[in-house]
């Protein structure tokens, strides 16, 4: 639990929502358990490789569509 205070205060500044606090738990949880891997290259080379085997992805589905009205986003 400590560690997981400090790497969130650490890296975030403290600064996380409750909207995506499991996405920063995945986070924590894929960095804990890889932190003494031996391989640690070959997971940046498995994904850029696998980041180029497949097509690229519209921004509109990887944002939530903001309501628009007469002024702006609101």
């Amino acid at each position: 639990m400590a560690l997981l205070k400090r790497w969130l205060l650490g890296a975030h500044q403290g600064a996380i929502g409750p909207e995506h606090m499991n996405n920063y738990l995945d986070e924590f949880t894929f960095r804990f358990h890889r932190r003494t891997s031996k391989s640690r290259g070959k997971l940046f080379y498995r994904l850029a490789e696998q980041a180029v085997q497949v097509g690229p992805v519209p921004f509109a589905t990887l944002v939530k569509p903001q309501p628009v009205v007469p002024g702006g986003v609101k």
